[in-house]
């Protein structure tokens, strides 16, 4: 049965794959270009607001023609739609992982599992996951959290759908119901969020994210789109024209400038970003205003047809691409633009062989299509397909079938454990430190007063100096990975540190340390190593420290990030603005030597970890 017949009044809104054009170059960009797409996952609402009223829209037809809803119907369509493209690039991507990546095999068998039932998100939370660690999230199938999401909500509301219509049955009052769920849904994330803690749970999570699907879905019981008059009065068609408008400048001014680290985007941002996502699809859905036209272009139609196939492989792509290039952080445009164009060739070969194909396929004529392919000559399309298609699915059960589970490599256990002890040892110190300056008695934390065991190749004047020094150590993993011959060193070093830290998320952390008498004169500082910063960041930590300390930062080696350069320019022309501030060169005087450091190429190994150590030492004691 076809759609014509399926559904009399349906229309295709061209308009629509203009905002899915929108809603994916915003994820993408958000990922390439971190530091100009800040709000580019902001993306993500507008495809749900797009689903939800799509979705809902098509059940309130199917419910006036029928007076009922084929669920099983719904469910098949549902996965015709969206399986045969998930599929492939879960087999394609774990055979490359098989025979290329073998690092990722880790976990691989329980991250298909979950992708292929759409509890990926909840997995990854469970799991500890985080999306915004970007430096340690290293995952190819990270994005298909939002796809688990919008699944789960296919699963559910055809049900909710018939009873709301059944019981409730007047579409205003609908409405009401579905924008009260909304509202629960986005007080959820609001008081399930910590500010300044990390906010993979309230973004994955189901229940904090239903409101933007909530919100299209309830615009389709109030804004049928087979109930639109292409007729209106012109102050209506202008009034609508401006609304759709100003939701879109909006919308684009919120991915370039609402980053994922404002509180203000869980307590309300989002929501906000949702209403006007619903806004502008019901301004395209209306066939009397101008923005369906304005928003329907070849471009647009093309890249909107294919967005689920972009969305899909944007992160394989991504992560293995950028695994095998040591030096992004130097070409990051030119890295960029090959990483797009992968992007957007493989996803026309999953639209034109996999997507469209299986998705107008009829499943129950599946033996009969297998003859009728047998019989076809050997260099046909269709053929070549099936034959790449069963070699690569062979190569994706191998890893599958060798994937270890929580695996952790001698490399990784060793930095680990490093990071741990020297955590624990430097916590152990601050907090002995903090109840001396309260006048407690406490047990002698052993601070050494000769000099240091290690070879560190200082002089005796240095360390004879580096004795007396009172330091405040301050940064993320790299710094607590070297803590330990820092101290050794300064034995009157304090270190604060803490893996994936940001500059944005420090300044209270440093005034914290202030309050109790914990920030010494001289400041060592060694961020950067998790992501980029802005001026206005910079300023706001600098001026927490205050002036009048002197301020040493390390700058960064991450070869395989693309924000490496960005840090250490930012560095270098902070320099010039603060006088108490000096820039330690560890980027130039380390980069040579990828046998100092870990396999991530960013954290000091043993050996790498005395040099590390001894360099910034000199640096210190000049």
């Amino acid at each position: 049965m076809n759609n014509k017949k399926r559904l009399e009044n349906r229309r295709y809104i061209t308009g629509f794959d203009g905002i899915r054009t929108i809603a994916v170059i915003g994820v993408i960009f958000y990922h390439l270009f971190p530091n100009i797409m800040r709000g580019g996952y902001l993306g993500v609402p507008i495809f749900f607001a797009v689903s939800g009223y799509l979705i809902t829209d098509l059940l309130r037809q199917e419910w006036l023609q029928n007076e009922t809803i084929d669920i099983k119907g719904f469910y098949i369509r549902r996965m015709k739609r969206l399986y045969p493209g998930l599929i492939a690039m879960l087999v394609i991507a774990s055979a490359y992982i098989g025979l290329f990546q073998r690092d990722l095999l880790n976990n691989l068998r329980s991250e298909v599992a979950s992708s292929v039932l759409y509890y990926n998100n909840w997995w990854q939370i469970f799991r500890g996951f985080s999306y915004f660690d970007r430096f340690t999230s290293q995952s190819p199938f990270t994005h298909i959290w939002s796809l688990a999401v919008e699944a789960q909500n296919y699963l559910i509301w055809p049900l909710l759908f018939i009873l709301l219509k059944r019981y409730v049955k007047n579409s205003g009052k609908i409405f009401g119901l579905v924008m009260g769920g909304t509202v629960i849904s986005a007080l959820l994330m609001a008081a399930l969020y910590t500010p300044g803690a990390d906010p993979t749970r309230v973004y994955y999570g189901t229940d904090t994210r239903l409101f933007s699907i909530l919100m299209g879905a309830g615009l389709a019981f109030v804004w049928p789109s087979s109930r639109l008059k292409s007729e209106i009065p012109l102050k209506a068609k202008n009034l609508l024209n401006g609304v759709g408008l100003g939701s879109l400048v909006i919308l684009l001014l919120s991915f370039l400038f609402l980053a994922d680290h404002y509180s203000f985007v869980y307590y309300g941002g989002i929501f906000l970003v949702s209403i006007f996502a619903t806004l502008l699809v019901a301004v395209t859905a209306h066939p009397g205003a101008d923005l369906n036209r304005w928003l329907t272009n070849p471009v647009f139609t093309w890249i909107g047809k294919r967005s689920y196939g972009i969305y899909l492989y944007q992160f394989p792509v991504m992560i293995f691409y950028e695994a095998k290039i040591t030096n992004l952080s130097d070409y990051v445009l030119l890295h960029s633009i090959i990483e797009l164009a992968l992007i957007l060739g493989i996803s026309e070969l999953s639209y034109r062989f996999i997507e469209k194909p299986l998705g107008k396929f009829y499943y129950k004529y599946t033996w009969l299509a297998i003859k009728d392919f047998l019989k076809k000559p050997w260099l046909n399309a269709n053929k070549i397909t099936a034959v790449v298609g069963v070699v690569l699915s062979c190569f994706a059960l191998y890893a599958l079938a060798v994937a270890p589970s929580n695996e952790v490599t001698a490399q990784q256990q060793q930095l680990q454990k490093s990071i741990e002890e020297n955590k624990k040892k430097a916590d152990e110190r601050k907090a002995a430190e903090k109840a001396k300056n309260e006048g407690k008695t406490v047990e002698s934390t052993n601070q050494s007063t000769t000099a240091p065991e290690a070879n560190f190749d200082l002089t005796p004047a240095e360390n004879k100096k580096a004795q007396s020094m009172e330091i405040t150590a301050f940064g993320d993993s790299v710094i607590l990975d070297a803590a330990a011959g820092l101290q050794e060193i300064f034995p009157k070093m304090i270190v604060d540190g803490e893996v994936g830290r940001q500059l944005y998320t420090s300044s209270p952390i440093i005034e914290k340390l202030n309050k109790d008498k914990l920030l010494k004169d001289n400041v060592l500082v060694g961020l950067g190593t998790n992501g980029s910063f802005t001026e206005a960041q910079f300023d706001e930590f600098m001026a927490a420290i205050g002036s009048k300390r002197k301020v040493f930062w390390i700058n960064v080696r991450v070869p395989t990030r693309r924000w490496q350069n960005e840090v250490n320019s930012m560095l270098e022309n902070m320099k010039k603005k603060y006088k108490n501030l000096t820039v330690i060169n560890w980027y130039d005087y380390s980069n040579a030597h990828d046998e100092w450091f870990y396999d991530d190429r960013v954290h000091p190994n043993v050996d790498g970890q005395v040099k590390y150590s001894s360099f910034i030492a000199k640096q210190l004691v000049k």
